[in-house]
């Protein structure tokens, strides 16, 4: 007999849970993790299979003798289609080819035969992690959920790493506790029927970038247009950033064809350079059905703000706490006009655009046609002749690369053609942090460098995985912090499907000097009207940013205070208390701070829950 519970839900962003094997001993670790509020699903034997908290509309589950699957988060699969998969199943690999399949942003759950299986996304916006408890190997969505079992402390090693800035691939997609596994985005996770052995293995290869852009166009838009329809095609009110940039632009008009009444949100930035208003205000006069709101950009939060408020529960240090009064603000006001998901155009930059890394390629398999392009990033970019040369003449393979930063942390900033042309910025470390940090971080990067292989041998392709990796980071605890503010947020362009159809364009005509966004404009035609099509810019809120470090000194100083990273030996604490007093100090705009200011903000929030936890 086959059983099949369903919803088309759009992904709260606060669904988190736990997964445990079919066996007694696992049922009691199970018990553990249950909480006021949380929700169990059982394994045919009636142990429990998942706990944790979901909406109801954010579950699929299909029951088939001692099969089950469950699909959690957004995901408008076909419910016959989910019933004889799940009757079908054999083996667990049998899912590697549904993941593949299936549009939206999800977790994929199954279990058969007492062994169960664990997969996030592709792009990272939804992790997988493990630990082994009281002899149970446990997966769970969220790493200080498995922590807070142990009763763990973060690990310094890996908060020092973090001090990195950036911390490149694969550094940062650890988990903040030893104990705990982080299971990469490609992998799934799968533990034996003796509830203790587990293995890693691989569902998903990026496509190679080999498709001409007048084929791949139609296959974008399918991909796009059905990651928006998976969160609109309920109806109801949705709201959609609308900045005027192609990205959120294009979201939506696609949104605007749906069932569903769109209210769009425009929030002018405080530079007078900036129009993003102007081209707002250009797509409302295309979309007559569409609410347009319009807000006071002098009310909008700058960055910085609320650093010592931020109290959300997040398992990793992330820069975007810098942003998050900025990505919250508006949202009360959304749900307020009956907006039940935002719609936001995150995530274009990184498949809609891509890497000029792909030219040290190009340079070698397409040389006068490569010769053409960079005299046109060189203009473009800025980028000096010399520069260039050593940038494209440099064949280090990713772990030697890896390595050398590795000698280099304290020194300058890397200049940006080689950041540009080469595996990515290269990490530093600054003067606040101190020579036993340093010491740490330079032994993790020589160790993975010994070992590690990229993620693409092709440094382009290695360098937009990467890049759509280290922003779904920050968006995965974005969308947490938005679920608990009311108001859900979606990112279409991070769905599994989109990201693969932009992937696959050939780089020759994905990334060019001469056309902004080349691959979003024909994906886009047709849809988007061609006056809107025509921006090829966008705004950097710099300004926002540099008011931001003045205006907020007085916070920052005070989140120096009594620093926790001080307090474990990581930093010098004086060093920022005066740093903090001179917001115009140099560097500072380069946003050199974050990586610092997110590992002390996170070490904050978690002794204010424990702190919850003890005095509840």
């Amino acid at each position: 007999m086959t059983e099949l519970h369903e919803s088309a839900g759009t992904g709260s962003g606060d669904a988190h849970f736990a997964v445990f094997p079919d066996r007694a001993d696992a049922a009691a670790v199970a018990r553990s993790f249950a909480r006021p509020g949380s929700r169990t699903l059982a394994h045919a034997s009636g142990r429990p299979w998942l706990v944790g908290h979901w909406h109801d509309e954010d579950i699929r589950t299909a029951y088939a003798g001692g099969a089950r699957v469950a699909v959690v988060g957004c995901c408008p699969a076909d419910a016959d289609e989910l019933r004889r998969r799940t009757a079908r199943l054999r083996d667990l690999a049998e899912l590697d080819a549904l993941a593949r399949s299936l549009p939206g942003s999800f977790h994929l759950v199954g279990a058969l035969d007492g062994r169960i299986r664990v997969q996030g996304t592709a792009s990272g916006l939804r992790l997988v992690f493990h630990a082994e408890i009281d002899g149970v190997r446990v997966a769970a969505t969220r790493a200080d959920t498995l922590a807070a079992a142990l009763g763990l402390d973060p690990d310094i090693e890996e908060l020092a790493v973090r001090l990195l800035w950036p911390a490149p691939y694969p550094l940062f997609e650890t988990s903040m506790w030893r104990p705990v596994t982080a299971v990469a985005p490609q992998d799934a996770v799968v533990v034996a029927a003796d509830g203790r052995t587990v293995r890693h293995t691989r569902w998903w290869t990026p496509p190679e970038p080999v498709r001409p852009l007048a084929e791949a166009a139609p296959l974008i838009r399918a991909a796009l247009e059905e990651a928006v329809g998976a969160r609109t095609r309920q109806g109801g009110v949705v709201s959609c950033d609308l900045s005027g940039g192609l990205d959120s632009t294009s979201v939506c008009f696609l949104a605007d064809r749906s069932p569903a009444h769109v209210v769009a949100s425009t929030w002018p930035g405080r530079d007078p350079a900036d129009t993003d208003l102007h081209w707002a205000e250009r797509a409302i006069g295309h979309l007559p059905d569409v609410e347009h709101v319009v807000w006071d950009a002098d009310a909008s939060p700058l960055v910085y703000e609320d650093l010592l408020g931020i109290d959300d529960l997040l398992d990793e240090p992330t820069i975007g706490v810098m942003d998050r009064s900025r990505a919250l603000h508006h949202l009360p006001g959304l749900a307020a006009r009956g907006s039940r998901v935002h719609l936001t155009g995150i995530g274009g930059d990184h498949v809609a655009w891509c890497s000029d890394a792909y030219y040290h390629r190009l340079l070698r398999t397409r040389p006068l046609f490569a010769l053409r392009q960079l005299r046109g990033c060189r203009a473009l970019w800025h980028w000096p002749l010399g520069g260039t040369v050593r940038a494209l003449a440099d064949s280090r393979p990713y772990g030697k690369w890896l390595a050398d930063a590795a000698g280099r942390l304290r020194g300058p900033l890397p200049p940006s053609v080689a950041s540009g042309l080469g595996w990515g910025m290269a990490p530093r470390l600054f003067d606040w942090v101190t020579p036993e940090a340093e010491d740490i971080a330079r032994r993790a990067l020589l160790a993975a460098a010994a070992t590690v292989s990229p993620l693409h041998s092709d440094r382009g392709l290695h360098t937009d995985l990467e890049q759509i990796r280290s922003c779904t980071r920050v968006i995965r605890q974005w969308d947490r912090m938005a679920a608990l503010a009311g108001l859900p947020m979606a990112s279409p362009f991070l769905d599994d499907r989109v990201i693969e159809a932009c992937l696959a364009v050939r780089p020759s005509e994905r990334v060019t000097p001469w056309r902004y966004k080349p691959v979003l404009t024909a994906a886009m035609r047709g849809i988007v009207p061609e006056d809107c099509l025509r921006r090829a810019n966008k705004a950097t809120a710099a300004m926002d940013a540099a008011n931001g470090l003045r205006d907020h000194r007085a916070d920052l100083l005070a989140l120096w205070e009594d620093s926790r990273l001080a307090e474990l030996g990581l930093v010098d604490g004086a060093e920022l208390r005066r740093l903090a007093q001179r917001p115009a100090s140099k560097g500072l705009s380069d946003a050199i701070l974050y990586s610092t200011i997110a590992a002390e903000v996170w070490l904050r929030g978690l002794d204010r829950s424990r702190t919850r936890a003890a005095h509840p």
